[in-house]
């Protein structure tokens, strides 16, 4: 095999794999404890973010995560009982990517905590995400616990959840077109829901009203309305779970070089290719570019991890950046940079989307598709949309985040090793 026919292979391989990811249907099926639909969960499983890591290395926020997790779970009274059990094996900790998770932050996952199911109708794959916990400062997935996050994670669990699964049981819910007219309306799907937020409690809103006409149901329905008009960000997860559904439909097609998965953990930032099977290819912690908000600094930042970059693997989130020039305010700069940004992705994916569009580029297809060769030989990383958090829990700040090029020269290496140009005859 010659390099002309291994790039031609490449490239058929590509287009593959990107006919994939913008055929992709998310559909919002039901809610459900994690322990009864997530794969391989166990009752003392802790699942959390970024590419798999053993229990002793995981340090600061995300490792308090944990540990509160397993305190909010039962599975221990304290939080120094927890990382004694921890030690011993009597609760594991696991990735969400060895689940078919999403995890934003530190991404915690206990058995007992409700997840959305979204399918993709056309390749059959499911995700779960957990619920957003609430607009507070303090949660749970920014590695601080006390009785109010405790109090919080405990409604989620036993009224949001119900009246959700209730709204939907038996009537999915079709989620590209509302993301698509959420971009129109002002969001790019990452650090900006707003629009998606007011649609999908639009399209509740019936099924809602019909459930409070039952007596019995009223009260958790109105708990449920109220906590959708004060939570912009209650989309994200959805939207999560609708890219990891929409990633994995892409991943695993063979000599295809695109990026299938992005994730962080307390230690790493780390990539996975849909061509070069389950293995994550792991570099250093994406280099910071934002705003930190009232009384903080550099100094207060703490990588805790998160994969809500899993928006961006599917041409949302920084990919879509100029759709959102509201984040100005939130993350500091001008519209004139978010756009050039936004518009240097094209020279690093292999596609343009033809639901998710841009007005400011004229309803151009977003960006979708990183490709890691164009990546290595631009020297050009994904632009990533996030916020920051702080050492003490708590959501610090917010900005820009650009990977580092290792992670991608990494998986490039072992993509030559796996795909040679040239073969013997």
């Amino acid at each position: 095999m010659n390099e002309t026919s291994a790039e031609a292979r490449r490239l058929r391989a590509n287009t593959e794999a990107s006919a994939r990811m913008v055929g992709a249907e998310p559909m919002l099926v039901g809610v459900a404890a994690a322990g009864d639909v997530v794969p391989r969960m166990t009752p003392t499983t802790i699942l959390t973010s970024g590419a798999p890591l053993e229990w002793p290395e995981y340090t600061g926020g995300q490792r308090r995560a944990i540990l509160y997790g397993a305190v909010y779970e039962g599975l221990a009274g304290s939080a120094e009982d927890a990382e004694a059990k921890l030690d011993r094996g009597e609760i594991q900790v696991r990735s969400t990517q060895q689940h078919d998770c999403i995890g934003s932050v530190a991404g915690i996952y206990t058995a007992s905590m409700p997840v959305f199911i979204v399918r993709d109708d056309v390749h059959g794959n499911l995700a779960f995400c957990n619920f957003y916990e609430g607009k507070s400062r303090y949660r749970l997935n920014y590695g601080s616990y006390d009785q109010e996050v405790a109090d919080g994670l405990r409604w989620l669990e036993s009224t949001m959840a119900p009246v959700l699964a209730e709204c939907l049981a038996g009537d999915p819910i079709p989620l590209k077109p509302m993301m698509a007219r959420a971009l129109r309306l002002g969001d790019e799907l990452h650090s900006r829901n707003t629009a998606a937020t007011l649609l999908l409690q639009r399209e509740l809103t019936p099924r809602l009203f019909a459930l409070a006409t039952a007596a019995e149901w009223r009260t958790r329905v109105e708990e449920v309305m109220d906590f959708f008009l004060a939570n912009d960000y209650t989309f994200l997860r959805l939207g999560m779970a609708a890219a990891k559904a929409t990633a994995d439909a892409a991943h695993g097609v063979e000599h295809s070089s695109l990026v299938t998965g992005m994730a962080i953990n307390c230690r790493e930032f780390a990539l996975r290719v849909s061509g070069l099977g389950q293995e994550w290819f792991r570099g250093g912690h994406p280099e910071l570019q934002g705003r930190f908000f009232d009384g903080f600094t550099a100094a207060d930042a703490e990588w805790i991890g998160g994969e809500s970059c899993v928006t961006e693997t599917v041409g949302l989130g920084g990919m879509a950046q100029a759709c959102a020039p509201s984040l100005m305010d939130y993350q500091g700069g001008s519209f004139q940079a978010m756009m050039a940004n936004n518009e240097a992705m094209y020279a690093i994916t292999s596609a343009e989307h033809p639901t998710y569009r841009i007005p400011a580029f004229d309803f151009r297809g977003t960006p979708v598709g990183i490709d890691l060769h164009a990546v290595v030989a631009t020297g050009v990383t994904p632009l990533i949309d996030g916020g920051l958090a702080g050492r003490s829990g708590g959501q610090i700040g917010a900005g820009v985040l650009r990977p580092r090029i290792e992670a991608f020269t990494a998986a490039a290496a072992a993509y030559a090793e796996r795909y040679p140009t040239s073969i013997a005859s």
